[in-house]
């Protein structure tokens, strides 16, 4: 073609990669392995711009290892189960298979057009039965193991959709979905035992060096380890059988400023108590309506309800603390029972001033007597400040860490207290009262109790014939599902109706993907041969709980025979990557029939008279830049319509060469228009390659030089993740050949070497290139160019040429050139002679390699 037409460029390679299987990843002894691997989608249906942006990331560094010599595993999958199919289902009719079946079909159709180098016969769906079958295995193998149990806990629980929440999908106090308030209920759940290993999952942190130190830090603040104060207060005026209360406190250095102590709504005492005080019951029951989040104590109004109930102090019993019951303690947080500092945290100081309670200074900043009014003072734990009522002498300067550990000891020393380890993370709580998750394999027996299902059972499926007219769960109402027999005893026994929180199916996928149709749930052997993941790619919105849940689950499938030794850390590498963004197009002037602002789509505005205007209104809009994409601003740009418009490659070109990956990148059409013209000027200058004679130029040595520099310099920046820096010196190097007086000899070795650099970002192009050239075979399957140190070596330097200490000009010289033969090339530089005007220097200095000074 003397064109470049990305449409019948693109289908042509992407049909002859798919016949030749090249990305079908088969265990072999021959080479060395390399797994990379991006967080696989929800299938929403609809591929967008940060997709394009993830998956290309990923394919770069596959196809880059694959022409390195590695035996390569880029899989793709879908994180297919959830309340968004179950809505979907309410709100339109169907059934949620059907809707999520659908949707992955056609996210499938939107994917095969980018070229990705995935081996789709791997791909599966978390709601296979075939996966989710070998996840309810791994359930049972937990269980035996102990490393999963059953209790009764306080949950976020969401009365439209009825169902549990985790913390994160508490937005507000409401829903993420129903947007309904969320309530506190108190029910029968299963938790996995990601507490046993918070030690554990906290020291090996350290080893992951190649995980960014952000995620590192994230984890390590959410695993949350701390060491405090442990003690008792002792109860007076409380019901028989509440002798002591139980506190644990990380600020032990403030043990004599608390005014109050305060207990969950769910706390023991506080049940006992309103059982027989109404008021009591009523009050529980609103705080209960809060959600179980830090966030929602947070954000809601500080409540409370005294008692009449005193605390005496361990170390001094004739102080006497009021106990109230409070609205922002959490049975699920230490205790359930807190210490009141009020002048120095800000919640205890709201909830003291709303109650006028006392506020007592414990420290103050070293520069000031005044004492707290309306704002804590909560200093750093490294910062000095002057303790003035403590157990050590008042007046004393030192970091409350130093005062802490002081006042610990003297706890310890009185049997007043015990110092004490503990740590945030609690136990991951996987019930969920929904439909489209993976049954929990164990029934309910009258006779047995609960029993696991047995694995030849397995998978339990989920029923298709369910309805959504109703809220709540259907399996909870099916007419023959819940009904079972007992495994253990063959009596009638009923189905657990509780499926698995999502977060569990994401847990694990990137092991099964080693061996997708094992019978068991890992192939040990292809296990041993993959893992662990040698690069991982996906949002910084996953860093904590799916990457934490994920070395959880690897451990626990360890322990159960699913998993080798190593590979109880998964991901040897992690890297996140930033959001594509859009411009978004606001109509200040107008809103919509329901009084909602209106926002246009990209392709309804275009720019004219230095504003920006609506195409069939010519109404001038407001422009809001660089915001994340968002179906509700309609600032979202479908990438088929770019890969219609453009090509594939120029929607991987753009997102890969704006910005550095970890950061956002900004897509605009103009930018895009950009990318397509360089692709298409990149084809122009490898066809005119390819039709020159054959023979050598005068440029041959210095075009095959700048050809190894930017072998050298595109392998650095793919191989850091610098993609941007490796398109940036592709540009480079293409002006150099493009004004390169070399001969065809060697202009169609460097175009084919130019077409091997950019393989990775813009395959199809690449590979139309190199068989315009007479590359052999693919240039998918064509080894990684190595650049020859031999020609990196500079042969020249450029020195400037300073006269009077000022710039005038420069010399291209041999290197090893004599100073003497230097500094009478200088002499006769035009800048100079002008400088001399027919009189000698001064002083002539030649620095070797640096620069020439000349006086005059």
């Amino acid at each position: 073609m003397s064109r470049y037409e990305a449409s019948q460029i693109e289908a042509k390679w992407q049909e002859a990669w798919e016949a030749a299987s090249i990305f079908e990843a088969k265990r072999t002894a021959d080479k060395p392995k390399y797994y990379v691997l991006e967080m696989f989608p929800y299938p929403s249906g609809k591929l967008h711009m940060g997709h394009v942006r993830n998956y290309t990331m990923g394919d770069v560094i596959a196809r880059y290892k694959l022409s390195t010599g590695h035996n390569v595993l880029h899989p793709m999958g879908f994180d297919a189960f959830g309340m968004p199919a179950e809505n979907a289902a309410m709100a339109i009719g169907g059934h949620p298979k059907e809707w999520t079946y659908n949707n992955i079909d056609t996210m499938v159709e939107q994917m095969k057009p980018l070229g990705l180098s995935l081996d789709w016969s791997r791909m599966f769906a978390t709601c296979d039965p075939e996966y989710y079958g070998q996840q309810q295995s791994l359930f049972l193998d937990f269980l035996e193991k102990g490393l999963v149990y059953r209790k009764n806990a306080v949950v976020n629980w969401d009365p439209v959709d009825m169902t549990v929440l985790a913390n994160e999908q508490v937005e507000n106090g409401r829903g993420w979905r129903s947007g309904a308030l969320v309530e506190r209920r108190e029910l029968t759940q299963w938790f996995f035992k990601i507490s046993d290993y918070s030690e554990e999952l906290l020291s090996a942190l350290d080893n992951l060096e190649n995980w960014p130190a952000k995620v590192r830090l994230m984890q390590e603040n959410w695993i949350g380890k701390s060491t405090g104060l442990a003690f008792d207060f002792t109860l007076k005026g409380a019901p028989e059988g509440f002798d002591k209360l139980p506190i644990y406190t990380t600020r032990a250095d403030t043990m004599m400023g608390p005014t109050f102590s305060a207990i969950a709504a769910d706390h023991p005492l506080a049940k006992a108590l309103e059982a027989q005080n109404p008021e009591i019951a009523a009050f529980c029951t609103e705080a209960r309506k809060l959600g179980t989040s830090e966030e929602a104590m947070e954000k809601a109004e500080k409540l409370g309800f005294d008692t009449g109930i005193t605390v005496l102090h361990p170390a001094d019993p004739t102080i006497e603390l009021p106990l109230f019951i409070a609205n922002f303690v959490l049975m699920d947080y230490g205790t359930g029972a807190v210490i009141g500092c009020p002048a120095h945290d800000q919640r205890d100081l709201d909830f003291a001033r709303k109650y006028d309670l006392p506020v007592i200074d414990v420290f103050k900043p070293l520069d000031s007597d005044e004492s707290v009014q309306d704002v804590a003072f909560v200093p750093a734990k490294t910062e000095k400040v002057r303790y003035v009522h403590w157990h050590g002498e008042a007046g004393t300067e030192i970091t409350c860490k130093e005062a802490m550990a002081r006042t610990l000891a003297t706890y310890e020393k009185n049997g007043w207290g015990t110092a004490q380890t503990q740590y945030r993370l609690r136990d991951w709580g996987l019930s969920r009262q929904r439909y489209w998750g993976c049954p929990i394999p164990v029934v309910h027996c009258d006779n047995c109790g609960v029993v696991p299902e047995k694995k030849e059972n397995l998978p339990i499926q989920l029923p298709d014939d369910v309805s959504f007219d109703k809220p709540g769960n259907p399996l909870d109402r099916h007419p023959t599902w819940r009904d079972c027999i007992c495994p253990n005893c063959g009596k009638p026994a009923k189905r657990e109706t509780d499926t698995m929180d999502t977060f569990v199916d994401s847990s694990w996928y990137f092991a099964r993907f080693t061996a997708p149709h094992s019978e068991t749930p890992t192939d040990m052997a292809e296990a041993e041969y993959w893992m662990n993941v040698d690069q991982y790619i996906g949002g910084i919105e996953h860093a904590i709980l799916h990457l934490l849940y994920s070395r959880f689950f690897a451990r626990a499938m360890q322990i159960c025979g699913h998993l080798p030794e190593k590979s109880i850390e998964p991901f040897d590498a992690l890297f996140t990557q930033g959001m594509v963004t859009h411009a978004i197009y606001e109509n200040a002037e107008r809103k919509d029939e329901n009084g909602r602002t209106i926002y246009h789509y990209p392709s309804e505005v275009e720019e004219r008279d230095g504003g920006t205007f609506v195409k069939k209104t010519g109404e001038e809009i407001k422009v809001i830049p660089s915001a994340k994409m968002s179906k509700s601003k309609n600032n979202v740009v479908d990438p088929l319509a770019i890969i219609s418009a453009y090509g594939a490659d120029t929607a991987r070109w753009f997102v890969l060469s704006d910005s550095p990956p970890e950061r956002d990148v900004e897509w605009t059409a103009s930018g895009a228009e950009a990318a397509h013209k360089h692709l298409s000027r990149v084809y122009r200058i490898a066809s005119e390659a390819a039709a020159m004679d054959t023979g050598a130029g005068k440029d041959d040595e210095t075009l095959l030089r700048e050809m190894h520099k930017a072998i050298r310099d595109v392998t650095l920046g793919v191989e850091s993740f610098g993609f941007n820096a490796s398109i940036a010196k592709l540009y480079g190097f293409t002006n150099v050949l493009a004004k390169s007086k070399a001969g065809g000899d060697a202009k169609r070795q460097a175009a084919k070497v130019l077409a091997q650099l950019m393989s990775p970002m813009t395959p199809h192009l690449s590979e139309a290139i190199w068989d315009m050239l007479g590359g052999e075979g693919l240039i998918a399957n064509a080894p990684w160019p190595v650049a020859d140190e031999a020609m990196l070596v500079e042969d020249t330097v450029t020195l400037p040429i300073q006269i009077n200490g000022k710039r005038r000009g420069e010399l291209e010289v041999s290197k090893d050139l004599e100073k003497s033969e230097v500094e009478k090339l200088a002499l006769a530089h035009e800048a100079v002679l002008k400088a001399l005007d027919g009189g000698a220097p001064k002083k002539i200095i030649v620095v070797p390699g640096r620069i020439v000074n000349v006086v005059v």
